[in-house]
């Protein structure tokens, strides 16, 4: 039976393990704010099982067991699938899609800006059962056999799982030209041309700026095509044509933080949006409403 003082223990023997379980879930969920509250639930999971854990494996493969199941009956229960990770560090899965695994593959850092948008263009096309045994087998190196007991699966279900995964990634990589990114003068023209548009409410200029099939995920849908962004930004967006952008990045990619005026004429947080930059224009939005994301960027929630 665990005493009092083990319990003192347990916050010891969890904390250095936060910051690598929220990229964990990150990489799942595909969602920054939803991988903070299921962190929290892998804590409370582990507090509530702490008596029955008998040291059998370690510390940290234990809680990536709770986080991943966690994470995955977290979307059973939305019945939808996750995003595109967004502000994952997919660096890791460049082995996955052009052969070359990393030594690494869990901390390493991304040296291609071409790697990390065929990563991301692809990895939302996979299951996240997918998604979680390629983690735990291509990151984190984890034997099949154990992969299988984290899932209450078989080695053998957990074998055709990680090359189902492999296969798709490798169908679904866009080719090298598709997800280039623009040289720094056309970086910087363009995002300049974006904020233009998008500040004096200039929805033909801002549908020039993106691509035929661009994409813009908001926190509850998702459009398809520029002719629906646009149209969408022009008569349902509060922040278009009367907000103030402020540039920043936010998970490696470009992006602005916007404030929309208030009663009160002040300039409030509304959301942070960052954008996927090809040589054929803007190619996708990630609309980060409310003000977490302004928290975790250190931004003041009021534009003065």
């Amino acid at each position: 039976m665990t005493t009092p003082q083990d319990r003192t223990d347990f916050a010891g023997l969890i904390d250095e393990y936060r910051q690598e379980l929220l990229v964990h879930c990150r990489r799942i969920l595909g969602s920054a704010q939803e991988a903070e509250d299921l962190v929290q639930e892998t804590y409370l999971r582990a507090w509530r099982a702490y008596d029955g854990f008998e040291g059998r494996s370690s510390v940290r493969s234990w809680l990536y067991r709770i986080a991943t199941n966690a994470c995955l009956n977290a979307i059973e229960s939305r019945g939808r699938r996750p995003l595109p990770a967004e502000t994952a560090e997919p660096g890791w899965a460049t082995g996955v899609v052009f052969g070359a695994v990393p030594a690494d593959p869990a901390v390493v850092s991304e040296t291609r800006a071409g790697v990390r948008l065929a990563v991301t263009a692809t990895w939302r096309h996979l299951t996240p059962k997918q998604r979680a045994v390629l983690i735990l087998r291509d990151v984190l190196n984890w034997p099949a056999a154990e992969v299988a007991v984290a899932l209450g699966s078989t080695s053998a279900a957990v074998h055709s799982t990680l090359l189902r995964a492999r296969a798709r990634m490798s169908e679904a990589a866009p080719e090298p030209d598709e997800i280039a990114e623009p040289d720094d003068a056309c970086r910087r023209d363009l995002l300049d041309r974006y904020v233009n548009a998008f500040e004096n409410a200039d929805a033909p200029a801002l549908t020039r700026l993106l691509t035929e099939d661009a994409v813009c995920e908001l926190t509850s849908s998702r459009l398809t095509g520029r002719e629906a962004i646009s149209r969408f930004l022009a008569n349902e967006c509060p922040a278009f044509g009367t907000c103030r952008m402020v540039p920043t990045t936010y998970g490696g990619r470009p992006a602005f933080a916007t404030y929309a005026p208030g009663p009160d004429g002040r300039y409030r947080a509304y959301s942070v949006e960052t954008l996927t930059l090809t040589p054929a224009g803007i190619s996708r939005i990630v609309s980060h409403q409310g003000t977490d994301a302004f928290r975790t960027l250190g931004l003041p929630l009021i534009h003065r």
